[in-house]
């Protein structure tokens, strides 16, 4: 009974202060139907700040999305800056078109403002990659991007980046959540009514004037696109992007082309998720484009899919990763290619065989874009930094353009993207992956699967002997400590499985890849067939050695 007052308690507490009408009539209203077990699971904790930000379902209470969990944030994040030499700094601020975004972002720039701070912020909802270009653009301290990517409707998030343009790393996340703790009252929090800069469209213009620096001039610019937004904020800056560089308008898939948070024609509004496609296959079997081009919500992911006799085919990240690679190579581009360990080991191949740099990193771009001297970066998630000069994060407007100037150039060529996955295939051995991705209502599950695994490492996997085996906590020469296990298996097909949770959604991945060997052209079908026979078994083997 007591644990039960205390909660009532805690939560009139938080009702008192929340200054959302929505959330707190929500509240009130769990508080007056005495529901303990909803008031619990919101009043367990609080979201925990780390190096994704913040991101979580909208709702009242510590463990959810709201103006009371942002506004603290933000005076947090104010309070690291000051701390960090920053005072007066300018700090720039971008949102999505979920639910509660624009009032994230301008309170945001209310604590800014209050805190003795500079705050700009864009000028409506527009893709993440345009608040990282106007970070270092503006000459930033820091900049916010209110956004859930592709995560489900009811969810949002509060990515944060510094002056460099990229995103938080470690130390920056843990001292930037003590100061959200320390963090009494909203009341302690100054929070104006106004005298931050509203942005016009300049810096997007600016941002748009930049992705002219992706693709060479004169190059071929005749691949016809169906492009779908999925619901996000990309449609207009795509389109103004492809019609600055000449390439024939998008057709896009009118049903996705708007924002709407709450994508009503998919269940994840991610072009990855199962059934998030049909309706971009669907336009593209009635107008037969050359290749889709889909961007997830923020529009920093890029999806390609292309024709196959069978119907439309997304490619894998790693695919597009590896074509986005060569096709630069091609281009004379020198400098650093950079990858996170669970991407394909391709990257690498094609690095050294055009004799460029190369180097792999722990999972997220605020890793990959730390790299020194990097020129191209991407991850099997669809990520790509294809002009880490303009943007340094993943940004699905420029590898889209890369991407149609690549098809372009084959398609004047006779040839398609299939046809150059082809030829790298023979080149370095088919790099055949496949994802297991488990998604849980209850996080005990994957730490369980975690917990399963160290206790007992996998012997064998697919018949094939585990020859190493690494806990990922513990570091490596190369890489930090992060949460994941990584084993290499014996035999020919060099196969990998990597195991982690996810940092940003409630699942457990497992990335797999297996080499195969190809001597020619008509080995092709063989060695696909081959290479999906053991990622199937290797799937099988893990999830009952894991118990999901």
């Amino acid at each position: 009974m007591q644990e039960q007052d205390d909660l009532i308690t805690r939560a009139r507490t938080w009702l008192a202060e929340d200054p959302d009408p929505e959330t707190a009539a929500e509240l009130a209203a769990l508080v007056e139907a005495g529901d303990v077990t909803e008031l619990a699971d919101r009043f367990s904790g609080t979201l925990q700040f780390g190096t994704a930000g913040l991101r979580g379902e909208i709702g009242a209470g510590p463990m959810r999305m709201n103006r009371s969990v942002v506004i603290r944030a933000a005076a947090g994040l104010a309070a690291y800056l000051k701390a960090q030499g920053h005072a007066g700094g300018l700090v720039v601020v971008g949102y999505d078109a979920r639910y509660k975004s624009a009032d994230f972002a301008r309170d945001t720039a209310a604590v800014m403002t209050g805190a003795g701070l500079r705050a700009a912020v864009l000028p409506r909802p527009l893709p993440t990659p345009v608040l990282a270009y106007a970070i270092r653009h503006l000459g930033a301290v820091a900049g916010v991007e209110v956004t859930a990517s592709h995560n489900p409707p009811r969810d949002n998030g509060y990515k944060v980046y510094l002056g460099d343009g990229s995103q938080i790393v470690s130390p920056a996340d843990v001292e930037i959540a003590a100061e959200i703790a320390r963090v009494e009252t909203l009341a302690s929090v100054p929070r104006p009514e106004s005298g931050w800069e509203e942005l016009g469209d300049e810096v997007l213009e600016a941002y748009l004037a930049r992705t002219d620096a992706v693709l060479t001039s004169g190059s071929p610019r005749g691949v016809r696109t169906v492009y779908t937004a999925m619901h996000g904020v990309g449609k207009d800056v795509l389109l103004a992007a492809f019609a600055r560089a000449g390439f024939p308008e998008p057709v896009l898939v009118a049903e996705q082309a708007e924002p709407d948070p709450a994508f009503p024609t998919v269940a994840f509004p991610n072009p990855e998720e199962p059934g998030a496609m049909d309706l971009a296959f669907a336009k593209a079997a009635e107008v037969q484009p050359d290749i889709v081009i889909a961007n997830d919500p923020d529009a920093d992911r890029c999806a390609v899919a292309v024709p196959t006799a069978d119907g439309w085919r997304m490619l894998r990240g790693d695919e597009v990763g590896a074509l986005l690679a060569a096709h630069l190579v091609h281009k004379g581009a020198t400098g650093v290619f950079a990858e996170s360990i669970v991407s394909s080991s391709l990257l690498g191949r094609i690095a050294e065989a055009a004799g460029v740099g190369y180097e792999e990193t722990l999972t997220g771009f605020k890793w990959i874009a730390r790299v020194e001297g990097l020129r191209y970066g991407y991850e099997e998630a669809l990520g790509y930094c294809v002009d880490p000069e303009g943007v340094r994060d993943k940004d699905g407007i420029t590898a889209a353009l890369l991407v149609a100037e690549l098809a372009s150039k084959l398609k004047e060529q006779g040839r398609t993207l299939t046809d150059l996955l082809d030829d790298l295939a023979m080149e370095h051995g088919l790099h055949h992956t496949d994802q297991l991705s488990v998604r849980v209502e209850d996080l005990s599950v994957i730490a369980d699967a975690m917990a399963a695994l160290r206790a007992q490492p996998p012997v064998a996997l697919a018949g094939l002997r585990v020859a190493s085996a690494e806990d990922l906590t513990r570091g490596t020469e190369a890489l930090p400590p992060t949460d994941g296990l990584r084993y290499y298996l014996e035999g020919d097909y060099k196969a990998r499985v990597i195991v982690r949770p996810s940092g940003t959604e409630p699942k457990l991945k497992c990335y797999l890849e297996v080499v195969v060997p190809v001597a020619e052209a008509s080995d092709l079908t063989a060695a696909r067939v081959r290479g999906q026979e053991i990622l199937d078994a290797i799937k099988k083997d893990l999830s009952a050695v894991a118990g999901i």
